[in-house]
């Protein structure tokens, strides 16, 4: 019996007493009402609600009386072993280990299915992160929020959303025409132009963009710069399209800046300019000085913004309004944003976008900030001179390592990595804890089919040690789980989870035997504790996908 099966089970029982102490109310209590927890002594049973003292006062009952009506119910309920009341309303539940244990099978039938959930269904979400300018190599800022953008996106598919990273590529502005000086600056042997980028990467993409235009610096001082800065460009994009498919991070959107403030096909007004236009219609823009304004402190921005200066000119705020009705007009309802650590000033500026746009900025928008990270004894890059490089970081620590580890902690908590203990072999390293006992469960499988225990039986109320109760019950967590982590935008919670789930296998593996000792023969229970372990690998490679990580079958 899982979570699920059980609050209905509750349900069942209460809605007839809920009709009998105030009619109609019944019809205004749902199985999502019912929240069920993991108390942390076992001796109290596998799960507890509180629903009664929720409940009380609506159906104008004592909470303690109450939860003893549904207590006498649920203790005739099929599955359930015993029920008691404690404090002032807690109903404790103790499941029968046949239902308990029947998750086992339950798990390895579902596969990588188990876990997910409905939870976000119907709900389309654009999902934006990274987008760093395209003029240098992804840094370490970068790398958390490629781990955790990725990761949710993974938690909203897996709960039904429809959900695609998104990568906002910012080349246009001042930015890419200091990108095309430093590059010919370093194809003619020149010092870096004041305001430039320096460091090794730009003096090798000079030389591939010399080789591919020989005649560079030949042509006009224009055009000179409008191919260094095109090929430059695509130069380096792709480097980072290839530093983060590396990450195991795929994108299924790469949106140009530029595309904004380009022409209709019709030649007609650009999305930039349709968006003044579109915000002016929902009576949020207004004229002063020769520049045009949108009224952004009605949705608590701490000031008004010009969209277009007198000189013509569009703002930045013009393209990242342009852009958000972009995201709309796509079909995407719901829109998050991954920003850095100095990006605090854009949360309301975004949200007064969704407001001014007629969208609910507590609803439509969400903008999550995240903080900085260091790495004890990294270096700086010797290619960009004054970063820390993704890819030196990734080749350094590792893929799966420098994953786990920056979303096992939450984003706006401030990260030290230390890569000494994450290139350990040990218990201490977090991600190697989990991913060894994944491998211990195939380990596990292989020796059992050496053995001849297979799952040709299955009796699911021998799963009795409180070893297998504690891990069971752990099983039953992780679709609630993926559904709350997705829903608080969390991937911690799923690496936090998984580091528990191997604890508990650990424990489970050291008490209880799949394989019998010496000469003993193959009983019912060894072939039942074999779908118990599989079941546990199960959940634990699915856990690890949500993270990007992979589940290695042996170590």
């Amino acid at each position: 019996m899982n979570p699920e099966a059980l609050s209905t089970a509750v349900l069942a029982v209460l809605t007839p007493i809920a009709a009998e102490r105030r009619p109609g109310e019944e019809a205004t209590i749902s199985a999502s009402d019912i929240v069920l927890d993991r108390p942390r002594n076992r001796d109290h049973g596998d799960w507890s609600t509180n629903i009664a003292m929720r409940l009380a006062k609506r159906l104008g009952a004592v909470p303690r009386e109450l939860a003893q009506q549904i207590a006498d119910g649920l203790n005739a309920t099929e599955g359930i072993a015993g029920v008691e009341v404690a404090g002032p309303g807690f109903i404790n539940i103790r499941l029968e280990a046949g239902a308990a244990g029947a998750l086992a099978r339950t798990i390895v039938e579902q596969g990588s299915a188990y876990g997910t959930n409905d939870s976000q269904a119907g709900i389309s979400v654009n999902v934006e992160f990274v987008s760093a300018n395209p003029v240098g190599p992804l840094h370490i800022g970068h790398t958390r929020w490629a781990a955790l953008g990725d990761s949710i996106v993974r938690l909203l598919l897996a709960s039904g959303a429809n959900a695609v990273r998104e990568y906002y590529i910012n080349d246009a502005g001042a930015q890419m025409e200091r990108f095309a000086l430093s590059v010919l600056a370093a194809a003619a042997g020149r010092p870096t132009p004041e305001g430039g980028y320096p460091g090794e990467y730009i003096a090798e993409l000079s030389q591939r963009v010399l080789a591919a235009h020989p005649g560079l610096l030949e042509l006009p001082e224009a055009e000179q710069l409008v191919v260094a800065r095109d090929q430059a460009y695509a130069y380096q994009l792709d480097e980072i399209k290839q530093s983060l498919a590396a990450f195991n991070v795929p994108f299924d959107v790469w949106f140009s800046e530029r595309s904004l403030h380009a022409a209709a096909p019709d030649a007609g007004p650009s999305l930039v300019d349709q968006a003044v236009d579109r915000l002016r219609a929902q009576g949020h823009v207004f004229d002063e000085d020769g520049a045009v304004w949108v009224r952004t402190t009605d949705f608590g921005d701490d000031k008004d913004r010009v969209i277009r200066r007198s000189n013509g000119e569009y703002t930045y705020f013009a393209a990242d309004a342009a852009y958000y009705l972009n995201k709309s007009d796509r079909g995407f309802e719901n829109k998050i944003y991954l920003l850095g650590a100095d990006h605090h000033g854009y949360v309301h500026r975004l949200k007064a976008i969704a407001g001014a746009a007629g969208e609910d900025p507590e609803r439509n928008i969400q903008v999550l900030i995240g903080q900085l990270v260091s790495v004890r004894g990294a270096r700086l890059s010797k290619r960009a001179g004054n970063i820390i490089e993704m890819d030196d970081l990734r080749a350094w620590i590792g893929t799966d390592a420098l994953r786990y580890a920056l979303e096992r902690s939450p984003a706006d908590s401030p990260l030290d990595l230390d890569p000494e203990l994450l290139q350990k072999r040990t218990n201490d390293n977090p991600v190697f804890y989990v991913q060894y006992a994944h491998a211990r469960t195939h380990n596990v499988a292989r020796n059992a089919g050496d053995s001849g225990v297979d799952r040709s039986e299955f009796a699911p109320e021998l799963l009795t040690h409180e070893t297998e109760s504690a891990l069971l019950g752990a099983l039953q967590e992780f679709p609630r789980l993926v559904a709350f982590a997705a829903q608080v935008r969390e991937p911690h919670r799923v690496a936090r989870y998984l580091e528990e789930l191997a604890g508990l296998y650990h424990r489970w593996y050291d008490n209880c035997r799949v394989i019998p000792q010496g000469d003993a023969p193959i009983e019912t229970v060894h072939r039942t504790r074999l779908w118990l372990n599989d079941a546990t690998g199960q959940v634990l490679r699915n856990g690890l996908d949500l993270l990007g990580v992979s589940a290695p079958e042996r170590m």
